[in-house]
C-alpha cells in the first residue's frame, strides 16, 4: 500500500494544552502536512476557522469557553462557513460511548482516543482523504454521512428535508 501524501493538506489543531497542541503539530509536520495552525481555546479556533480553509481539523473535546462538541455543532450550523464541511477528528482522553455518540451526532468525522501516535493520526487522515464521506444537510443534522457502509438502496429517500452534497 502506498503511503498517503499530505503535502497539500492544511490542518488546524485545537487543544487546551499548548504543549499538546505543539506535540500534535510536530507529528503532523513529520507526516509532511503543508500547514499546521494551533489554537488552545474555542475562541482562537473560531478566528482561524473564519479566515482560512483547512483540509482537516483535529479538536480536543474539552475546550473553553465552548467545548469541542459545541464548537463542531456551531461549525456545521454555519451555512456560509468557510470550514462547514471540513472533516473533524475529535480527540479525547477518556471518552465513553455516550460522548462518542454525541460527537458523531454533532458532526465529527473521526474519533481519536488519547494517547495516540503519529501513525494513528496518519490512519485517520488517510481515511478522510481516501474515502471522503458525503456532507449531509437535514432538518436536525448537518455533517458527514454517519453511515460507514454504503448499502444498495432501492427506492426513494425516506428522511424528510435531506440534501446531499458530493
Amino acid at each position: 500500500m502506498q503511503k498517503p501524501g499530505f503535502s497539500r493538506l492544511d490542518v488546524l489543531v485545537v487543544d487546551p494544552s499548548a504543549h499538546m497542541a505543539a506535540l500534535i503539530g510536530q507529528m503532523l509536520r513529520h507526516l509532511k502536512v503543508r500547514l499546521v495552525e494551533e489554537a488552545v481555546n474555542s475562541d482562537g479556533a473560531a478566528l482561524l476557522l473564519q479566515s482560512h480553509r483547512f483540509g482537516a481539523i483535529m479538536m480536543n473535546d474539552v475546550l473553553m469557553p465552548m467545548n469541542g462538541i459545541a464548537l463542531v455543532r456551531a461549525l456545521r450550523a454555519a451555512s456560509g462557513g468557510l470550514n462547514r464541511d471540513t472533516p473533524v477528528i475529535m480527540m479525547s482522553s477518556n471518552p465513553d460511548a455516550g460522548e462518542i455518540a454525541e460527537a458523531r451526532d454533532a458532526g465529527i468525522t473521526e474519533f481519536l482516543r488519547k494517547p495516540f501516535a503519529a501513525a494513528d493520526i496518519e490512519k485517520r487522515l488517510a481515511s478522510i482523504l481516501a474515502a471522503p464521506r458525503p456532507f449531509i444537510e437535514a432538518d436536525a443534522y448537518a455533517g458527514p454521512d454517519r453511515r460507514r457502509r454504503q448499502l444498495e438502496h432501492k427506492g426513494g429517500e425516506r428522511r424528510a428535508g435531506v440534501k446531499r452534497q458530493a
